[in-house]
């Protein structure tokens, strides 16, 4: 059973953690590795299909964000092997394992690929935080300082996403979305179109 990532053949390791801890953080690291594999390619989707006013600059971040999850791939899947484990980093152990939804194919401008990307980004930030508060748990501290590192720089790339969005709603709120936060001379403004 250990070749279709059902269980878990481990390697001797002189890791002082024991082994049964050890399956356990193997088991969210791999689990992290399949969500993170599979935002990624969404992530590569929405650089290689944007369009609109704002293609450069979202080809560009959204290029930028996937080199970066690469980097997180390749920390949580020799995070893996570190402890002993197998890294499940197929494609289609991917596919099958991620918690993320499916990224949407019927979307091309840039505000759709954001905020598809941002749904995905929030998703993938509280399964990082959840894996922080297992593995530390677990008593597995470098594990969960390495959940950290890349809770925190999700967060900013999510914050990123949002600041798209955000510039967005504020222009539904001044164009009577939200009449109540509205300025006097927005007010006016609105009034005598």
């Amino acid at each position: 059973m250990g070749s279709n990532g059902r269980s878990q053949q481990m390697h001797q390791t002189r890791i002082d953690l024991p082994q049964d801890l050890r399956i356990q953080v193997i088991a969210v690291l791999n689990q992290s590795l399949a969500s993170t594999l599979d935002l990624k390619t969404q992530v590569k989707q929405a650089h290689w299909n944007v369009k609109g006013m704002d293609f450069f600059q979202l080809h560009s971040l959204f290029d930028e964000m996937a080199e970066e999850l690469e980097e997180y791939i390749d920390m949580v899947a020799e995070r893996v092997t570190a402890l002993g484990g197998m890294a499940m980093g197929t494609a289609r152990t991917a596919a099958s394992r991620s918690t993320l939804p499916e990224f949407p194919f019927d979307i091309l401008n840039g505000q759709d690929h954001v905020m598809a990307l941002a749904d995905r980004y929030a998703l993938y930030a509280k399964e990082v935080r959840e894996a922080i508060d297992t593995t530390d748990e677990l008593g597995d501290a470098d594990t969960a300082d390495l959940y950290t590192e890349i809770s925190r720089a999700i967060d900013k790339r999510l914050w990123f996403l949002e600041a798209h969005l955000q510039t967005s709603a504020e222009t539904l709120s001044l164009n009577g979305a939200d009449s109540e936060t509205e300025t006097p001379k927005a007010k006016k403004t609105r009034a005598k179109k």
